[in-house]
């Protein structure tokens, strides 16, 4: 019979032990999931109350399939979700109309306690670059049915592709209003580019609702707060209509952590790598993600590619799990020597080296790296006399930033794009090997979202916007409402439209388009629509 894992940690005792103790049994994780499906399980399981209450999800879609997910939890909030200590089965179907009348794929999984009874069904097989939908079925309760899609065939040349691009969705600070009209928007896919959800204490940041509980630590924890965020319905319709591609940042875990070092002094470093791998997998318990990002302990990969045929190409970056730590103590400073030095890495030379094959590789017409922080050197005070520079940023690692843009130009790849998150701001940067001199080529555009609630409501003009654009030839609009990207894709041109809403605070908000801006295949350079 499957052991059940201690609540406090994910390997069932405190951290007593060694780094490597401590990964090389943490590890086992996939072989213990994996094996459990051949276990007992409970078919007759029954609750009188709704055990989706955290909706469905599709996610990582590629052209033979897609990952379909679910979670039980009858009492999201109680620790295990209010599951029994054992397996359930749960069956799911795949239908090729809404009404579920005409099913082309189903069959069962176990719900374990191992994985928080949640479930990730990898099909394979499926029709290429067709619409789905699905429903999963766990004794008399039958839950909600989602839409999803796979790719386009890897050879074929489609005429268009619409996704949004969003992060920053701090449940405390905001309402999910911008939710309501992305999913009015006919989106083939959704890019959900880090914090999901944040680990602070309740009342922290308390505008609109409040956190559950205490700063996250344990695997209860983290699943709670997920179960918060999930409980949410306009997020859970975002999540049924179309497959998401996600990526974390630093609030999936800790705030500005980097690879295995926390921005707070004196923290125990066994306890710190254990506390990371309740994160990561009560991420990978909570997220539409195949098999093989299963974390290992305190480590998950979860840099990954996704291509929508050949239109358009996208490498999904992880710039947390492997960065050094952030120079001039993670302060905005000029670029000096710490944060233009060598050895100052955000991806990692693992990472560094597959992305680089990747975009070697890719028959795209556009190649778009998904990732967190901003990429642009940006003097956010728009004073040359007092250059402010973030550190947590990809300035704070300016030699690796470079040495991109300059493989990005000597091996011409095919219309770079940047999509980011993290900052809480609209920005539209025009990326060079050096953002500071002008005179150089534009390399590549980069198009920041801003939060979807997170700093609650934000103003349409930072006060210092007027110098900010001076100082900063590569900065062609910023903006600090709420909202999301709009993308909409063709082998021409793309085009951005940044949404925000007029208020976050309230119910009712309006979700509006402030501005396009469009970038012609074939120019880097970007201009309004």
């Amino acid at each position: 019979m499957l052991r059940t894992v201690n609540n406090r940690d994910p390997l069932g005792m405190r951290p007593q032990i060694g780094r490597r103790s401590l990964l090389s049994f943490a590890s086992l994780l996939p072989t213990i999931v994996c094996s459990s499906q051949q276990t007992y399980a409970d078919a007759s399981f029954k609750t009188d109350k709704n055990p989706f209450t955290l909706g469905i999800a599709s996610g990582d879609p590629d052209h033979r399939g897609v990952v379909l997910w679910t979670r039980l939890a009858p009492d999201p909030l109680q620790p295990g979700g209010g599951m029994p200590a054992r397996a359930i089965e749960v069956s799911w179907e795949v239908a090729a109309d809404e009404s579920m009348r005409n099913i082309v794929s189903e069959g069962s999984r176990l719900a374990t306690p191992a994985l928080g009874h949640s479930i990730h069904v990898e099909l394979d097989g499926l029709k290429s670059d067709r619409w789905y939908w699905y429903r999963f079925r766990c004794g008399d309760a039958e839950s909600p049915i989602g839409r999803t899609r796979t790719m386009p065939h890897p050879d074929s040349e489609p005429s268009g592709v619409r996704f949004a691009v969003t992060s920053c969705q701090n449940y405390e600070q905001g309402l999910y209003t911008a939710y309501e009209q992305m999913a009015r928007d006919e989106l083939d896919l959704v890019f959900h580019l880090g914090d999901y959800i944040y680990e602070y204490a309740a009342g922290r940041n308390g505008k609109v609702r409040t956190h559950h509980g205490a700063e996250i630590q344990s695997l209860d924890d983290y699943r709670a707060r997920y179960a918060q965020y999930r409980s949410d319905p306009l997020l859970q319709r975002m999540h049924a209509q179309c497959p998401w591609i996600v990526t974390w940042d630093d609030h999936e875990f800790d705030n500005n952590c980097a690879n295995d070092i926390s921005e707070e002094s004196g923290i125990d470093p066994v306890d710190y790598l254990a506390r990371r791998a309740n994160a990561y997998q009560a991420y990978y318990e909570m997220m539409p993600l195949r098999l093989k990002q299963m974390p290992r302990g305190s480590d998950l990969r979860l840099y990954r590619s996704a291509a929508f045929g050949r239109l358009a190409e996208f490498q999904v970056l992880d710039t947390r799990q492997y960065r050094s730590d952030q120079p001039n103590h993670d302060r905005k400073s000029p670029l000096n020597e710490a944060a233009l030095a060598r050895s100052q890495t955000m991806l990692g030379r693992k990472q560094r080296g597959w992305l680089s094959k990747q975009l070697t590789r890719s028959a795209a017409q556009w190649n778009v790296l998904a990732q967190q922080v901003m990429m642009g050197m940006v003097n956010r005070s728009g004073n040359p006399m007092n250059e402010q520079y973030s550190m947590d940023q990809w300035p704070g690692y300016s030699h690796e930033r470079m040495e991109l843009m300059r493989f990005l130009s000597d091996r011409r790849i095919s219309n770079p794009v940047v999509l980011t998150g993290d900052i809480h701001s609209n920005w539209v940067n025009e990326l060079r090997v050096d953002d500071r001199r002008e005179d150089e080529p534009t390399i590549a555009t980069e198009f920041v979202a801003t939060s979807l609630s997170s700093g609650g409501n934000g103003p349409d003009k930072p006060n210092n916007l007027d110098a900010i654009l001076a100082e900063n030839p590569c900065v062609k609009f910023h903006n600090g409402e709420r909202g999301y990207i709009r993308c909409e894709v063709t082998p021409e041109r793309w085009k951005a439209d940044f949404m925000v809403v007029d208020d976050v605070l309230e119910p009712g908000g309006n979700t509006f388009q402030r501005s396009s801006f469009v970038v012609e295949s074939g120019a880097a350079k970007v201009h309004p629509a």
